[in-house]
C-alpha cells in the first residue's frame, strides 16, 4: 500500500513528502545588500521567501516552472529563476531583486534605459528582464544584439517584441560606460 493511499490527511498530497521536509531551517543570506536571517520551511521557494517573508513583491510569479523568467533574481551575480530554487539553497549567498537596483531613490542606469527606450509595457516581465540585463552588463559592458537576445532568451515578454528591450540594454551599456 502506498503512503498516499494510507494517508489520513484530508488532502492526500500532504503525505506524499516526509514529515521533516517542511520543517523549519535557519537561513542566513544577503538580500539587496542587507543581511537577512530567518527560519523558513525547508521546502519554501526563494520566490515565496522574497515575496511573503521579506515583502519584496517586485519578483513576479509567472509560470512556476522556470520557463518564463518573471521570477528572475541574481544569486551571487547570476540570473536564477527563483521559482525553481529553495530559499535554503540561498544560504550564505547574495541575492539581488529588482528592489535592490535603485540606490538612494535614484534609478539604476538599466532602469532609466528601459524607461527611456520604451521597453516597459505591461511591466510583468520587466523585473526579470532588468536583472538578466544587469547580469550581462556586469560581465560584458558592450554586448552585441545577439548576445543581448541570448541573455534574455529565458525571459518571456508578450508585449514588446524584444526590439525595445535590446535597445534599452544597448542604451544602458552606454550609460554605464560613462559612470
Amino acid at each position: 500500500m502506498s503512503q498516499t493511499s494510507a494517508c489520513s490527511h484530508k488532502h492526500h498530497g500532504e503525505c506524499a513528502r516526509p514529515e521533516t521536509f517542511g520543517s523549519p531551517v535557519h537561513i542566513s543570506l544577503t538580500v539587496n545588500g542587507k543581511a537577512v536571517e530567518a527560519d523558513a520551511p525547508a521546502d519554501l521557494l526563494l520566490l515565496d521567501f522574497l515575496r511573503e517573508n521579506l515583502g519584496l513583491t517586485g519578483t513576479k510569479r509567472g509560470c512556476g516552472e522556470g520557463d518564463c523568467g518573471a521570477c528572475t533574481v541574481l544569486v551571487n551575480g547570476q540570473p536564477v529563476t527563483s521559482c525553481m530554487m529553495l530559499a535554503a539553497q540561498a544560504q550564505d549567498k547574495e541575492v539581488l531583486t529588482v528592489e535592490g537596483l535603485s540606490q538612494g531613490g535614484k534609478l539604476h542606469p538599466i532602469q532609466e534605459a528601459f524607461l527611456d527606450a520604451g521597453a516597459v509595457q505591461c511591466g510583468f516581465c520587466t523585473p526579470g528582464m532588468l536583472l538578466a540585463a544587469k547580469a550581462l552588463l556586469d560581465t560584458n559592458p558592450n554586448p552585441t544584439r545577439d548576445e543581448i537576445l541570448a541573455q534574455v532568451a529565458g525571459n518571456l515578454c508578450r508585449c514588446t517584441g524584444y526590439a525595445k528591450i535590446v535597445d534599452a540594454v544597448k542604451l544602458a551599456a552606454r550609460k554605464m560606460t560613462v559612470l
